[in-house]
């Protein structure tokens, strides 16, 4: 985060699926004889049914708050959303969908630095597949990257060309989803990063490209910084570009700079906004994470808490439950938060926020390839001017007419598209 937000918080927080069917997936590495921390081992999860029933009992027990006392959503989550939420949740929502689509794609744990870590690893039908590591965020999980598993890896079948198929591995970060819980404090987007450059080398490639948006960036970032020689180009959909006098305009008490273009003004303004307004979730999370024992033991609770990360997200969410046809469904929304209920990961995933110690939006000086796409709903809509300074080796920018800051779930084919474009040049 820029400084300003640094003031809030004791830690830098953060501003913020089909079946694959005929897809050809090869076997992860021969684990040793005997097994070991190294071995790559088959993964599927099966909810049991006294978990999914004991989840709609506790939502129809729900102690719903009183309406709030404005007509907009100021005081945060509305309660015809909720509600409507809630309804639909315990009425008709059937985890067993998103589960069978799950098990269907071929996943995997390994342990890495003392931790299991869960992932998905779909490798192409094609030869010459570039492959590439996507890295989630908060409130995300490997739910949100479903979509694009089988456009990246059969292109031809999305009306692409099949010379750009990507073998693709989408982890799950410590504490988060599938994977193991940290047991012990330092497990920072530095630490992940480390631990994502082990996984790729453990998968056996030689060659890679990683992306990566909300804390996925941060990630994506920091194996950029470490650079290993197999890392060919990152492409980030939060970009960290806020230049120093930005920042410093942000802080209390600061005044927006004169002389910004529209679109620096724009990010200016959404940023300024954030940051009056859209901070309260990452405050707390940065500093008490073990304190939101209600998001652990309320499974509506734990919904508000998630959907409202930020206002144009809420939005879109809202709209969703109001009957509006969005790039994502009722159903993907409630895949997502129910996938962190049955995992009992609202609070360990929380806890990134308190190892955080990086100012997240600043530039953090990568100096191999980058790809920038920008979606106007994100948090702040990077432009370009920032955006050409803060990466010294830019090989993509381009501005989106639509999208949000969870740009995979809700747009997948203009991100897989965004992907093909981004890395065609460092295909061999």
């Amino acid at each position: 985060m820029p400084n300003h937000a640094q003031s809030l918080t004791r830690r830098a927080v953060l501003a913020g699926g089909a079946v694959i069917g005929a897809l050809s997936v090869l076997p992860p590495p021969v684990a040793k004889a005997g097994g070991s921390d190294e071995e790559i081992r088959p993964f599927k999860f099966k909810a049991s049914k006294e978990q999914l029933d004991d989840l709609r009992r506790r939502i129809k027990a729900t102690r719903f708050p009183e309406r709030e006392v404005v007509d907009d959503n100021s005081q945060g989550v509305q309660s015809t959303t909720i509600q409507k939420l809630a309804k639909y949740w315990a009425e008709e929502y059937d985890w067993r969908n998103v589960e069978a689509r799950l098990n269907a794609l071929p996943q995997f744990t390994t342990k890495i630095d003392g931790v299991d870590i869960h992932f998905i690893h779909v490798k192409a039908a094609h030869q010459g597949a570039l492959p590439i590591i996507v890295t989630h965020g908060w409130p995300g999980s490997v739910i949100e990257q479903m979509k694009i598993v089988k456009p990246l890896t059969d292109p031809a079948a999305d009306g692409g060309s099949a010379s750009d198929a990507f073998d693709v591995v989408i982890p799950s970060m410590p504490g988060y989803g599938f994977s193991g819980k940290p047991t012990e404090k330092g497990w920072d987007p530095v630490r992940i990063a480390k631990a994502w450059i082990e996984l790729m080398k453990r998968l056996g490639y030689t060659k890679y490209v990683a992306q990566g948006g909300d804390w996925g960036d941060a990630v994506t970032e920091q194996m950029a910084l470490i650079a290993p020689p197999e890392l060919l180009a990152i492409h980030v959909s939060m970009p960290a570009t806020v230049p120093e006098n930005i920042a410093v305009a942000l802080r209390p008490g600061g005044k927006k700079p004169e002389g910004l273009s529209p679109d620096e003004s724009h990010a200016f303004d959404q940023l300024a906004d954030f940051y009056a307004h859209g901070l309260g979730y990452a405050i707390e999370m940065a500093n008490r994470p073990q304190t939101l024992v209600g998001i652990a033991d309320s499974p509506i609770g734990l919904a508000a808490w998630m959907i409202d990360h930020d206002i144009r997200s809420y939005e879109l969410i809202a709209r969703v439950f109001d009957g509006g046809i969005e790039g994502l469904s009722r159903d993907d929304i409630l895949d997502n938060v129910t996938l962190y209920w049955l995992t009992n990961t609202a609070v360990s995933s929380a806890r990134l926020y308190w190892e955080n110690k990086l100012a997240f939006f600043q530039p953090k000086n990568v100096k191999i390839p980058v790809a920038v796409s920008v979606f106007p709903d994100e948090i702040y809509a990077a432009p370009q001017s920032w955006t050409e300074k803060a990466y010294v080796k830019l090989i993509h920018f381009n501005k989106l007419p639509r999208g949000g800051h969870f740009a995979a779930w809700e747009q997948p084919k203009v991100f897989c598209d965004e992907m093909r474009t981004s890395f065609r040049s460092l295909r061999a």
